[in-house]
């Protein structure tokens, strides 16, 4: 089913499939698709942002369970905490998909890694969400963190808003792009990859 999403100031993208098949004022997209379902956020839709640091987050790192917070906390573990735990696949794997939904919870629909992903459990869970493992250079030199923001560069962005383009973009509970650089990705209030919501804020 065609689902049009609209943001605060009447930019809509039209999604069928994994496609944008419109985008522009919603006054015109939803007349172009009369018949599309309508889904309306509070903010603005932005492409979807490229985590500069998925080696570190989703292979080098430990997302508790929130059940273990009482012991392990809440943050990401590394270094040797990370080594003290001793995981096995499946906790590997579980950890994964939360390192995922973090990111997705903050308009990543991208991580840049070093390819290939060694741990297979977590290329499995990567592969499953659909978040993408795409290549890259180095290592930042700035420490790891969930929102793209916290950088000394600008953050990357993956894909267009256009017509044809894949629809992977994050939509932020904010006025524009000034207030998001400044407040950052913890604004996400929803994400799309593939064409899919995968992250919504409650």
């Amino acid at each position: 089913m065609l689902t049009i999403h609209t943001d605060s100031r009447g930019l809509a993208l039209a999604v069928e499939g994994e496609w944008i098949a419109a985008a522009g004022p919603l006054e015109e997209v939803a007349a172009e698709h009369p018949r599309a379902r309508v889904r309306t956020w509070p903010g603005i839709i932005t492409a979807g942002f490229v985590n500069a640091h998925g080696t570190e987050l989703l292979e080098e790192a430990y997302h508790p369970d929130p059940r273990e917070a009482d012991v392990l906390g809440t943050e990401p573990l590394t270094g040797d905490a990370l080594t003290a735990l001793d995981l096995d696949d499946a906790r590997w794997g579980a950890s994964a998909r939360r390192g995922v939904q973090r990111m997705l919870a903050h308009g990543t629909v991208a991580a840049a890694c070093e390819l290939p992903l060694r741990n297979r459990a977590v290329r499995d869970a990567v592969r499953r969400t659909g978040l993408r493992a795409v290549g890259r250079l180095g290592r930042p030199d700035w420490a790891p963190s969930l929102d793209p923001f916290v950088s000394p560069l600008p953050p990357m962005t993956q894909s267009a808003r256009e017509r044809g383009s894949a629809a992977r973009f994050a939509v932020f509970d904010v006025r524009d792009e000034a207030e998001l650089a400044e407040r950052g990705a913890g604004t996400c209030v929803a994400t799309v990859v593939a064409g899919r919501l995968v992250f919504r804020r409650r």
